[in-house]
Parts: structure tokens; sequence; C-alpha cells
């Protein structure tokens, strides 16, 4: 199919101020956004963005998982769609850039071929998926799994949150539960531009990262069981300290990540302690040890390094240890055409670009196992992300919009 036009670019200005106006729904306390799925902020969102697509000439589809499919019709009533999409839903110190930028920047792709008259022959349908950051209901990039055949429906709904409300019974509450099957729709292609997360593209001068692939994710449930005794009247060495006993296992959980090393990451995010009282030795621990990788091989070495290390810490302490693996996500390869496609994108536009390995989950990496699927990057400052400080630049998020836009256009063909 021939390519763009040089000269087709998205309105820069727009993107951003929907950008901007979408911040403005679920305000974080610093700047940024708290807009945790199935919350009634999320569902404002929703609104949002279905007004915008319908304005520009999409209409709507809504899955039973909630996620949400704006569609613009190609000049082929049989040509499948390429689908351009990511998530609105955000952390609880999220940044407004994080999966909003992909969804928009998917509008922005539609509202911009409209200003100037282009058809394609394939549809175009701009998607937001249902809980991709996993805060609130573990785990993530929870519908674009279903979608993807990763879970299923039944058990994601019977998700609960801290507060108990079920993941089912939250979407019907917020009024975003269709009618549609999900994963019922077939796909020509599916295209994300993300923000990087990470400081490369920064650090580097680059323009544009062109995904190549996404790092597999081990995610193992840690609990260390001691005993609770007074902090000041129990002699050290009869202490059965969980805390301590944790404290070993991340120092184990840094030194595998390292002898790994470059291209293997390793920490853990969620600790809870119990009692989590000033004069009470923690009798028990829970923790989640997150190993990354794009070698599936490292991965499990990993796992299992740190598995038989902090059984040995364990049974050196006193203490008892449970290992139970909660998420995970194999190393992805995207799609050889559609990677070309981005990366044509970006040589044909002027943009300096370089190929990169995502370290963070996306919806991407599931929609992959489903049909042919390639990722877009913009650099982020400090490569800080999660975080109400999460900054891009108006000329970043127009250029990986402007890459996008023409990626999508050429998997979806130019007509006249």
């Amino acid at each position: 199919m021939p390519a763009p036009s040089d000269n087709m670019k998205i309105n820069a200005d727009r993107l951003w101020d929907s950008l901007m106006e979408m911040a403005k729904i679920g305000p974080g306390v610093a700047g940024g956004n708290n807009r945790q799925t199935l919350t009634d902020e999320d569902g404002e969102g929703r609104h949002l963005f279905k007004k915008w697509c319908e304005a520009a000439g999409c209409t709507m589809g809504l899955d039973q998982m909630g996620n949400m499919f704006a569609r613009r019709e190609g000049t082929d009533p049989d040509a499948l769609p390429v689908y351009v999409g990511s998530h609105l839903d955000t952390q609880p110190t999220g940044g407004k850039y994080d999966g909003v930028l992909g969804v928009l920047g998917g509008l922005e792709i539609v509202r911009s071929l409209n200003d100037l008259g282009v058809k394609t022959k394939h549809p175009i349908v701009v998607t937001n998926w249902t809980n991709e950051e996993g805060t609130r209901y573990a785990p993530p990039m929870l519908a674009s799994g279903v979608f993807g055949g990763q879970h299923t429906q039944d058990w994601a709904y019977a998700l609960e949150d801290a507060h108990g409300l079920k993941f089912g019974d939250e979407l019907a509450r917020i009024g975003w539960r269709g009618d549609e099957a999900v994963g019922a729709r077939k796909m020509h292609a599916f295209f994300e531009l993300h923000i990087e997360q990470g400081p490369i593209l920064e650090a580097e001068g680059k323009d544009i990262g062109v995904v190549t692939h996404g790092q597999g994710l081990s995610w193992t449930q840690v609990t260390v069981t001691g005993r609770d005794s007074h902090t000041g009247s129990t002699p050290m060495p009869m202490r059965k300290n969980a805390g301590l006993g944790m404290a070993r296992m991340l120092e184990l959980v840094d030194q595998i990540a390292w002898s790994h090393a470059p291209d293997a990451v390793g920490a853990a995010g969620h600790i809870d302690v119990f009692p989590n009282s000033r004069n009470v030795i923690p009798g028990k621990v829970v923790f989640t040890v997150d190993f990354r990788s794009p070698n599936l091989a490292t991965i499990k070495d990993m796992e299992n390094q740190f598995r038989m290390g902090a059984a040995d810490i364990a049974g050196a302490m006193g203490l008892g240890v449970a290992f139970e693996k909660v998420g995970g996500f194999d190393p992805v390869t995207f799609d050889e055409g559609c990677v070309s496609a981005v990366r044509n994108a970006a040589e044909r536009l002027g943009y300096s670009h370089r190929d990169i390995i995502s370290g963070a989950g996306h919806d991407a990496c599931w929609i992959n196992a489903v049909a042919p699927t390639a990722m877009v990057m913009c650099p982020c400052v400090d490569g800080l992300s999660h975080n109400e400080a999460e900054e891009i630049s108006r000329e970043w998020a127009a250029a990986g919009a402007n890459v996008l836009m023409h990626a999508v256009v050429e998997t979806a063909g130019v007509v006249g």
C-alpha cells in the first residue's frame, strides 16, 4: 500500500489541549492524576472520550470488560480494522500522559484524517483498554489480557479491591459494562503509543523509540513468618524477626538482578508488615518480588535463585517462608511488519530514533498474541513515570503521534 505523504501531520496543539482537558478529571494532589480504574473519575473520563470520538464521526463499541472501541469507517466494508490505543486509567499518584497519550493520540489521528479529507481502505478503531494499571485490581493489563485469551472473564469479574468490591460489580456500577463478547473482534493490526517510562530516549537525544520487544515479567508474592514480640524486652538471640528476614531477602533480589546485568532488573515494590507497630518486632511480612528481562530463561533463573536463596535465609533465621506466583508474562517479540512501519514512519518524517525494548508491560503485550502489533515510544523527562511529576514536552507528544499516524495510515492503506 502507498505510504502517506510526508506533510501529513497531526494537530499538535489540539492533541496537547486534549491531554490537558482529560487531566482535569481525577486530579492528583501534586499536579498529576488519580483516575483509578472503575472509579467515578474513570467513568467521567470515559464519557469525555466517547463525546470526543462521536464528535469526530466515530461509532462507539463496548465489550463486557468495558473496553471502548471508537470506529472510523474505511472504504472497504470487509477489511479488518487497524486498531490503535492504550488506556485512560492511572496510578493513585499517576501522571497525565501514561496511557492517555496513546488513547488521545489515536483520537487525534482520526481528527486529523478528517481535517485532511483522507480516507483509508481499512477502518481505524481507537481503543481504551480497561484496567491497564492493575493498581486497584491486580494484575495489570487485565482487560486486554481477557481479550487476548490470557484470563477468563469470570475470573476477572470476581477480583476484589482492597475494600472487597468486585471488578464486575464496579464495572456495572459506573455504567461501562457492554454487551459485546470480549475478544470477538478481529484485528488487521494494533499500534500503541506510550511514553518510554525510562531514561534512555531523553539521555540519547532520540525523538522516537521503535519498540521491538517487551520485557517478560515475573511477580512472586513472598510471605515470611516469624513471631510478634516486644521490641524492648525480647533478647536478640530469642527473636524471630520477619522484617529482618525480608531485608536480607531484598538484598538477595538486588544481587540476583545485578548478576544478570545489563538486561535484567529486580525489586520489591509492594510490602506489608504486620502488625506494623513501633514497639512490636514484625511477626509477618508480605512482599512481591518483581523480576524482568527480555529473555525468558533469565527470568526463570532469577526466580529459581531467589526461591532457593530466600529459603536458606529463612531456615538460618528460624523463619517460615512461602512463595506464590501472582503475575507475569513471557517476553514479547513484536510483529516485524508493524515494527518496520513504525521505523519507516520515523525515518520518513525525519525524526531521530532507535530500537528499544519496553521495560514495562503494556496492553500491546497481550494483543500481540492475537494480532500483528507494534509500539511507538516518546521520551519522558528523567524517565519518570507512575509519579505525579511525570512530564513530556508538546514536541515529544507531537512526534510520537505523527509517527503513530503514519504507521497506522500506511497499514490501513490510503485511498485516492
